[in-house]
């Protein structure tokens, strides 16, 4: 259109000049025969541009523009430029600069926007109206995560990422790839990479056991077991959906990496000794990571008779049964509630840990070992997810005491570690993963309400989004967990992975504790039976110092 414009113009301006301008009339200023023809094509073309604007769509586009999230590029390295081309003609996103921390970059421009230094990141969010911070920094380490979000405390932007480097390595960084920043990605360490001699021992061509297969660490257990290429996988779990959904998911595994392990789902219960029998007799495992266990403190403190049935008599029937057939490896998945315990989920997996420790006092040919570690970031039950729903309904977030902190660890990690404390294992050793600084659990629903783009509404802000609200601590819950009863751990071959020494019973004793246990349980009386576990469970065993911690009773 704009072509024929200037072709009819031309045309007629040529005419015209020669008139006004060649020829020329008396009173008329030959310069007309110039300017008119200029005037002329203005405004034509003006008329049709606007008439563009207006009734083509482009009105509409500047108005779709002023609507978008203005958003901020944290990162002006390749990511971030990527990024930046990717978001060029998004609908739903404005870039209105990038922010980096090196020195050198700041005042450029690139791809027409202003890198700015991120010593005032909030100062930025506030004056550009940002609503939201995009992290494209996929080398970046969790401390400087950490950092960044601290400096945004205050704002209403939330904050989207990239994959990690591992996941942009293949290909171009792209809309698509935008996502959440989860709290994951902020507790705990960065994670030590995996030694690839300790993972394969235990694993490589061998016929590997995992009980509570279907569950968030016996599901992870199996991942990175399948890694290894072990010659049988055998998949122990007693829900159904649990065990179809793991078995579906590594079998598909299995097809896309050309891995030619045989994986065999296993529908049972540890407390099924016959089924146990066959099926550890039949399969031969070399190793076994008992992960079966109920977890969740408040559901086990109320039904104290079940969980001390699953979590002491199952783990002391597949420990039965890997003796008996002499596996080479037993590792059982403990955990922080274990020592000094003031809860019957605690307990018990304490009284699990005796039953292992004492088997290897006999010197079987099975190596007993335990590992022990807290929280797991992602795992059923666990708090972020509790919390993340909560605060998609608006809140309030419950916290159940002000001063309550725990350990995290990422389930991929906690797993890695797992196998490779395995390998080290000679039996009878409580092996103790560093899990880092313990959380504040009220921070760590501030941040995650942060993390969302909405503001915590206490007495200073009254106005704010969403609530915190503390409840107060549930029957058997402490305000701090440990991770050693003595406090003399030893050093392994793994930066992150301590041996403890401590305590334990004979077979002669456990095996008459135990057997008063099963008499409570069989006359269903639950008095008894918490009585007598806190008896054995004495071992290194400390009365509450009245800061609030529950207690048996």
């Amino acid at each position: 259109a704009l072509f024929s414009v200037v072709k009819a113009c031309a045309i007629f301006g040529f005419i015209y000049a020669a008139i006004f301008t060649v020829i020329g009339f008396d009173g008329v200023p030959r310069t007309i025969g110039i300017i008119q023809p200029i005037l002329l094509f203005l405004a034509i073309g003006a008329s049709r541009v606007t008439a563009r604007f207006w009734l083509g769509g482009g009105y509409q586009s500047l108005l779709r523009l002023s609507q978008r999230k203005r958003v901020l590029i944290y990162g002006a390295g390749s990511a971030g430029r990527q990024l930046a081309a990717g978001l060029a003609n998004s609908e739903d996103m404005n870039v209105v600069g990038f922010v980096d921390d090196d020195i050198s970059l700041h005042a450029s421009v690139l791809n027409g926007k202003t890198i700015y230094p991120s010593t005032d990141l909030l100062g930025l969010i506030e004056s550009f109206d940002i609503a939201i911070l995009l992290l494209a920094i996929p080398s970046a380490s969790r401390q400087r995560r950490n950092e960044i979000i601290d400096s945004m405390r205050g704002s209403h932007a939330s904050i989207r990422t990239l994959p990690g480097m591992t996941d942009l390595a293949h290909g171009r960084v792209t809309v698509n790839d935008l996502r959440e920043l989860e709290i994951e990605e902020l507790l705990g360490r960065d994670p030590v990479a995996p030694d690839p001699a300790l993972l394969a021992q235990n694993l490589f061509e061998k016929t590997v056991l995992v009980s509570g297969a279907g569950g968030s660490i016996g599901s992870e257990l199996c991942r990175q077991i399948l890694r290894e290429n072990p010659k049988n996988l055998l998949l122990l779990e007693r829900s159904e959906y649990n065990l179809y959904t793991i078995h579906q998911e590594l079998a598909q595994k299995n097809l896309e990496d050309g891995i030619t392990t045989n994986i065999v789902p296993l529908l049972t219960s540890v407390l099924n000794e016959q089924s146990l029998e066959a099926l550890v007799g039949e399969w031969r495992p070399d190793t076994i990571f008992h992960a079966a266990a109920y977890k969740h403190v408040p559901l086990v403190e109320h039904n104290a008779i079940e969980g001390i049935r699953n979590n002491v008599f199952g783990t002391l029937a597949l420990a039965k049964s890997a003796r008996k057939h002499k596996v080479a490896d037993f590792v059982l998945i403990s955990t922080d509630k274990a020592v000094r315990p003031t809860n019957i989920m605690g307990a018990s997996k304490r009284l699990a840990e005796l039953i292992l420790q004492a088997f290897a006092l006999e010197n079987p040919a099975t190596r007993f070992s335990m590992v022990r570690f807290g929280n797991v970031l992602g795992s059923s039950g666990s708090v972020v997810p509790l919390f993340r729903q909560q605060i998609k309904q608006g809140g309030p977030v419950t916290v159940t005491h002000e001063e309550i902190t725990r350990y995290f660890m990422t389930i991929p990690e906690a797993a890695q570690l797992v196998i490779q404390a395995g390998t080290m294992a000679r039996g009878g050793e409580v092996f103790v993963l560093d899990m880092g600084e313990p959380v504040k659990i009220i921070e760590l629903a501030r941040t995650m309400i942060e993390l969302s783009g909405l503001s915590v509404r206490d007495d200073t802000n009254p106005e704010g989004d969403v609530a915190v609200e503390v409840t107060g601590l549930r029957d058997g819950e402490k305000l701090y967990e440990e991770l050693l009863i003595g406090d003399n751990p030893e050093p392994t071959a793994h930066s992150r992975i301590m041996k403890a020494n401590e305590d334990f019973l004979e077979w002669c004793e456990l095996e008459t504790i135990l057997g008063a246990l099963a008499s409570a349980m069989a006359a269903n009386d639950a008095d008894t039976l918490r009585t007598t576990i806190k008896a054995v469970t004495q071992v290194g065993w400390r009365e509450p110092d009245g800061n609030g911690s529950g207690r048996l009773n």
